[in-house]
């Protein structure tokens, strides 16, 4: 094991807090920009925008603006809009290749009206890639909408690029906003996972399981790789009672073949693997994604393919990361609408098992350049990616960014994990438990052979969303054995945000993952059973918790009168109390799944007041119970009512804590005539 020292990782921050920067966030119009039929969306005006994609290490690249032609006599010019108008004293210009090719800058007010703020001579570029910054002596006289940039292509030969526009209203150079931390001492956070997981071969793409029990990599021309050619192969590592990882081994077939293999991802209850890959009967391989089920026999199935609705990829490579819940798949491709190279792109399952046609997640976190290796933590929220398209120290950094809604087209701006993560070359394939306590990842600096594998400990700001780990067994209350059951975990005011878990003893327990921070309501579903639905919430929880909760469940029996556990009456009152609807609901999910029942619903009071009164209060609460059943839809004809008045006590009536419980309503199952 390699040496671990506590280093706290710095995210990229502005230097000065009082410094307001802008980047430019709408293209309003421009003479030309660079196409070519077999390009997505590469060197487009819309790369202008939001934060420069090269730098500090600036080069050239197709996450820019650059003219259709590289030496146009008629010259070029570039307007750009701000999201907010303000006074401005400074102005940043990303010339990342080409510099030197700007004749003026002008300002545009909330009027249109424009304003010459700076010409430029022949010869002002230092550099073939700089940052042209134009410092004025106070702020503007009027707020600044827009920024035009004129240029003469014939200044510079070749093409010229344009990555970022930035304005502010102080003097702190824009550039500081963008600086990264830099620590000389920072390798030494990562912690080699040594000759246990390491070779001398290359060791890439670390999946490690929700639980953290077991770590899931691709191996690179392994001689225990199958095969004459030795390629990718799937390697698995348990994590052992004594804190370390055990010598990894190679996956059996079928989930192994001759061709490339690589786990993408592992559902929480640890009983799908996400394969890369659609696996054809006689061997072969072809670009797609499949699914593994561990069977009864402790064996993995053979990988079943995805459907993916007009899956197109024309890049050789692509990755796959599964959410949570089983619902969402996150997927690396390169299309006609790409923003440059492979985008990270998501699809939703289909009711018929199928999976949505691919959507562009969108240019907050897609660039000009290609994104890869996505991962979906457990959270189901923050996704960690690799691209050397956003502000970093090397060829590929390892950046995270938060979902901000349930569309999964909106995030929040990437951040750079930092140089414990980043180095000079190239890293990526970062993966985190459930826990958040380690992350794993792929990295050639100071590594044992080719790429290996490295964890460090996550600093707060890199981890997941705190998450709730419940597992434990449905059992059969009067045979007290474990028995398959639908869990179905819905959020509290959201019922559309839920997970379903299909529960198999055979298995082992149920398991699932939730955000603490969101209480939840689990329903446990069986046909010929009653559900049963309890409340949780863990709002208090800062660190991962895992519970153990075993649910049991009552065998629904005909001609037998049931009492509503959950549903009771005020002294004297019809009207149904808040809380009952998940008692209810009970009753309408054992209706809809048998169908030959009807329902008999029984109203009943204690004895305190007159006796014709009681009578008439047991039937309005029958019917109160009956009217929300039929809102609900089930229908009216399935249900007969009945009123009791006080005649069936279940309990003594002279005390107020004994006699409420004869405040009730019965039901009982019937078979329909």
């Amino acid at each position: 094991m390699g040496v671990r020292i506590c280093i706290l990782l710095i995210f990229v921050s502005t230097l000065t807090l009082a410094q307001k920067v802008k980047w430019a966030s709408q293209v309003i119009s421009v003479s030309s920009e660079y196409k070519d039929p077999l390009l997505g969306r590469e060197y487009r005006a819309l790369h202008a925008l939001g934060r420069p994609s090269k730098y500090p290490k600036m080069a050239a690249t197709p996450s820019a603006w650059q003219s259709m032609t590289a030496d146009s006599p008629e010259g070029e010019y570039l307007l750009v809009g701000f999201d907010t108008t303000m006074a401005v004293k400074q102005i940043a210009i990303f010339e990342n290749f080409g510099a030197g090719s700007i004749t003026s800058v002008d300002g545009l007010d909330q009027n249109n009206r424009i304003y010459p703020l700076r010409s430029f001579a022949p010869g002002y570029a230092t550099a073939g890639s700089q940052v042209t910054t134009i410092r004025l002596p106070t702020k503007t006289s009027f707020k600044l909408k827009g920024i035009k940039i004129s240029f003469n292509s014939l200044r510079v030969k070749g093409y010229s690029q344009i990555d970022a526009i930035g304005i502010s209203d102080s003097d702190e150079p824009i550039e500081s906003s963008l600086k990264l931390t830099t620590d000389a001492n920072a390798f030494q956070a990562r912690e080699n996972l040594g000759n246990a997981i390491n070779s001398k071969f290359n060791e890439i793409c670390p999946v490690v399981s929700p639980d953290g029990q077991k770590l899931y990599f691709t191996r690179w021309k392994h001689p225990e790789n199958l095969g004459s050619t030795k390629n990718q192969d799937i390697w698995v590592s348990n994590w052992q009672a004594d804190r370390t990882w055990s010598k990894a081994t190679l996956y059996p077939a079928p989930i192994n073949n001759e061709e490339n293999n690589a786990v993408c991802g592992i559902t929480p209850n640890g009983k799908t693997l996400l394969l890369n890959n659609v696996y054809g009967k006689d061997g072969t391989m072809e670009k797609g994604v499949s699914f593994s089920f561990l069977l009864r026999t402790g064996e993995w199935s053979f990988p079943k393919a995805l459907k993916i609705v007009n899956f197109k990829n024309k890049s050789e490579f692509s990755e796959y990361t599964l959410a949570p819940n089983g619902k969402v798949l996150l997927m690396t491709t390169e299309t006609k609408d790409s923003y440059g190279g492979k985008d990270i792109y998501v699809s939703f399952l289909n009711a018929d098992d199928s999976w949505s046609e691919p959507k562009n997640i969108g240019p907050v976190v897609n660039t000009g350049e290609a994104e890869s290796t996505p991962f979906i933590a457990p959270d189901g929220v923050t996704i960690y990616f690799s691209s050397s398209g956003h502000v970093g120290y090397g060829n590929n950094d390892i950046f995270l960014s938060r979902r901000l809604d349930d569309t999964w087209q909106n995030w929040s701006a990437p951040e750079n994990l930092g140089p414990i993560v980043n180095t000079p070359q190239w890293d990526g394939y970062f993966s985190v438990s459930a826990k958040g306590d380690f992350a794993y990842f792929s990295s050639t600096e100071n590594s044992v052979g080719a790429e290996d594998i490295f964890r460090i400990k996550i600093p707060e700001k890199a981890k997941p969303l705190t998450l709730i780990q419940l597992t434990g067994q449905v059992i059969n209350q009067k045979t007290k054995e474990p028995m398959a059951a639908r869990i179905v975990i819905k959020a509290k005011g959201n019922p559309s945000d839920t997970l379903s878990v299909d529960y198999e003893p055979y298995v082992g327990d149920y398991s699932f993952m939730w955000p603490a921070k969101k209480p939840f309501t689990v329903q446990i579903k069986k046909q010929g059973f009653f559900s049963k639905v309890e409340n949780f919430d863990f709002t208090s929880s800062t660190n991962f918790q895992l519970v153990n909760r075993n649910f049991f469940l009552q065998t629904v029996e005909k001609n037998k009168a049931y009492a509503f556990s959950n549903l009771v009456f005020d002294q004297g009152k019809a009207e149904l109390k808040p809380g009952f609807e998940a008692e209810l609901e009970k009753i309408i999910s054992i209706l809809s799944e048998n169908t030959q029942y009807g329902l008999l619903l029984e109203g009943h009071t204690d004895n305190q007041g007159d006796w014709n009164d009681n009578l008439k209060l047991s039937i309005e609460r029958v019917e109160n119970v009956k009217a929300y059943l039929v809102s609900k839809g089930v229908d009216a004809n399935r249900i007969q009512t009945k009123g009791w008045g006080g005649s069936k006590p279940l309990a003594n009536n002279l005390l107020e804590d004994t006699r409420k419980s004869n405040r009730r309503v019965e039901f009982t199952l019937i078979p329909i005539e």
